[in-house]
């Protein structure tokens, strides 16, 4: 029989979700889910892709507002756009998620949602990571992968639940996870319906509508699933409460935290640029969740390691 998770080393890790799955998919056992009840929830950043040195959508920010400075030449001056203009990249992500939430309001809106989807296609396309060198559709995790593919052999609908951008994901989820837009839930800014030459349009405004991160994750799953899931995946204390609601149902459950253990082949760290794992790792023994150590559970992290 050919393993499905191939690039998972054989271990504790690996077989929770072998167990888990057997479990809930096996018509005779205690456990068993019907097909249409089986949500599995995924956070993205450094949980399916790399979020080091920073997130993916940041360097896209970067790149806008180099782009678009040219129309606002206030921004030499004005902080944090001035010192992404200088290349310091250090100084503009000093106010943390308010400075970058300034600089996605101020590049992500005046445009309608297809051209936005357009614009992150064409970028994604083309930039490189700054240390990896290597297109970021292409720095996903490849046992994320099998995992996605192998619960979705198991009739699981899998959602990617998300801090980031809404239609930044969606402009890619569907190529590289297989993960359609539809199964896409992130933090988005508020739109409004309008005619342009003649034809209905969605415009994004630059207003925040929800920032899908932490307490917002249940909230936003609930809403937009209307199921608890019955596993979740992260790797910060952003899904925390992702976990949580995941885990607190009354029939099988797996939550399951991605530890950044291998500074060779990625990066090592819990506390991240601009996310960190702390309160989930202490959770994660009480609440049962299955801690995944990437330089010991997986034999590959990236789909092009020969």
């Amino acid at each position: 029989m050919t393993d499905p998770l191939v690039s998972w080393n054989d271990g504790v890790a690996k077989q929770a979700i072998l167990d888990f799955v057997a479990n809930v998919t096996t018509p005779n056992r205690p456990s068993f889910v019907p097909p249409g009840d089986r949500i599995a929830v995924f956070d993205n950043d450094g949980t399916l892709w790399v979020e080091q040195p920073l997130y993916v959508q940041a360097f896209f920010v970067f790149d806008r507002v180099q782009q678009l400075a040219p129309q606002y030449p206030e921004w030499q001056t004005q902080e944090p756009f001035a010192s992404v203009l200088k290349g310091d990249l250090k100084s503009a992500m000093a106010g943390g998620e308010s400075a970058l939430l300034e600089l996605v309001m101020a590049t992500h809106a005046g445009m309608t949602t297809d051209e936005f989807a357009a614009i992150a296609k064409d970028w994604l396309s083309t930039a490189k990571h700054p240390t990896l060198r290597r297109p970021y559709p292409e720095l996903v995790y490849q046992p994320m992968l099998e995992l996605l593919a192998y619960l979705q052999a198991h009739d699981f609908k899998n959602f990617i639940v998300s801090g980031g951008g809404v239609e930044f994901m969606r402009a890619c989820t569907e190529q590289i996870y297989g993960v359609p837009p539809e199964q896409v839930i992130g933090s988005s800014n508020k739109t409004q319906y309008e005619w342009r030459d003649g034809k209905p349009v969605i415009l994004r405004l630059p207003e925040l509508y929800f920032f899908n991160d932490k307490a917002g994750k249940p909230a936003a799953i609930q809403h937009y699933i209307g199921r608890r899931p019955l596993a979740a995946f992260g790797n910060s204390d952003g899904d925390l409460q992702m976990l949580q609601w995941t885990t607190a149902g009354s029939g099988a459950s797996l939550g399951m935290i991605v530890r950044h253990t291998d500074g060779d082949r990625e990066f090592a760290y819990d506390q991240g640029s601009m996310s960190s794992l702390k309160q989930a790792l202490v959770d994660a023994e009480k609440e049962g969740w299955v801690i995944v150590d990437m330089k010991r559970d997986w034999k590959q992290v990236f789909p092009f390691e020969q």
